[in-house]
């Protein structure tokens, strides 16, 4: 009988893998923001923008305005957008919410 090779947690090799992957691409992402930052006229330093002119980075520290528009604005314009702190994206729940409600006639 052949059993799956599993880690600690259950879960198959390979979705450990995959996620191991994510890890180390987001580490190498966040330290590319971080350099870039750091590169950058101390003047002229904002702590956001975009790591190779496409993965959004916010490395300022998080306020709730900008939690409540990346995370539940119904106005906004896209689904997904920069995270409210770190590299990458989130979805915005509100502008889910407000699409669904739309589809639906609510």
């Amino acid at each position: 009988m052949t059993r799956k090779h599993e880690d600690h947690g259950g879960r198959s090799k390979g979705a450990g893998g995959l996620r191991r992957l994510i890890t180390l691409v987001t580490v190498a992402l966040t330290i590319a923001a971080v350099v870039k930052e750091l590169r950058t006229p101390e003047a002229e330093r904002t702590w956001h923008g975009k790591v190779a002119s496409v993965v959004p980075y916010e490395l300022r520290v998080p306020t709730l305005e900008r939690a409540k528009d990346r995370l539940w604005n119904p106005d906004a314009e896209r689904v997904v957008g920069p995270r409210v702190f770190g590299v990458g994206w989130t979805v915005n729940l509100g502008k889910v919410v407000a699409m669904v409600r739309q589809k639906a006639g609510v």
